[in-house]
C-alpha cells in the first residue's frame, strides 16, 4: 500500500486526469523550485512554482509561474484588477491554502481561488507543480491544470526572466 494522497492527487485521480508524481528528498523540511528540478532531474522550463498574494481587498489569488522566474506583482496585480498585491506571509500558507510551505499546490487548495499561469505554459504539453506536500511533484497535461484550477494564462514574469 502506497503513502496517502494529497488532496491535489486525489482530486485529480476523482477527475480521471491523468498524472505521474515524482518524489524528491528534502532533508531541511523546504527545497526551492530550482533544487527540485536539479534534484528530479527536469527541465526547470516545465518546473512551476505556486505562489499565493493578497490584494488591497483583502482577496487572495494564486499565480503559477516557471521556478527559474520572479513574480511581477506589478503585472499579476493588473490582472486581477487590484491596486496592489502582495506575497501572503510564509506563516499564513496553510490557514489558507491547507497545504505547507513548500509543497503548495495550484490544486485542491482549501478553496479555489483566482488562479493565473505564466503565460509561457503555452508553449509546453506538460509541466509539474507541487503535488501537495514537500518532496511531492505532480506532472500532468498544461490543460487539465488550467481545466482543474479554472486558472487564465498571463504574462506574470519580469521580461529579464522570459529566456525559458
Amino acid at each position: 500500500m502506497g503513502e496517502p494522497k494529497t488532496n491535489a492527487l486525489r482530486l485529480l485521480d476523482a477527475k480521471n486526469i491523468k498524472y505521474k508524481a515524482h518524489t524528491y528528498s528534502a532533508p531541511e523540511g523546504f527545497l526551492d523550485g530550482m533544487s527540485v528540478a536539479i534534484q528530479l532531474d527536469m527541465d526547470p522550463a516545465f518546473v512551476y512554482k505556486t505562489l499565493v498574494t493578497q490584494g488591497n481587498s483583502g482577496e487572495y489569488y494564486v499565480c503559477v509561474i516557471p521556478v527559474s522566474c520572479e513574480l511581477d506583482l506589478k503585472k499579476a496585480a493588473k490582472h486581477f484588477g487590484e491596486k496592489k498585491l502582495e506575497m501572503i506571509p510564509a506563516k499564513e500558507i496553510t490557514k489558507i491554502t491547507g497545504y505547507k510551505k513548500g509543497g503548495c499546490s495550484p490544486i485542491g487548495m482549501k478553496k479555489l481561488y483566482q488562479t493565473v499561469v505564466d503565460q509561457t505554459v503555452l508553449k509546453k504539453d506538460v509541466i509539474a507543480v507541487s503535488g501537495g506536500k514537500v518532496g511531492l511533484q505532480v506532472e500532468l497535461p498544461v490543460e487539465a491544470l488550467l481545466e482543474i484550477t479554472k486558472a487564465h494564462t498571463v504574462d506574470l514574469v519580469f521580461q529579464g526572466t522570459k529566456g525559458i
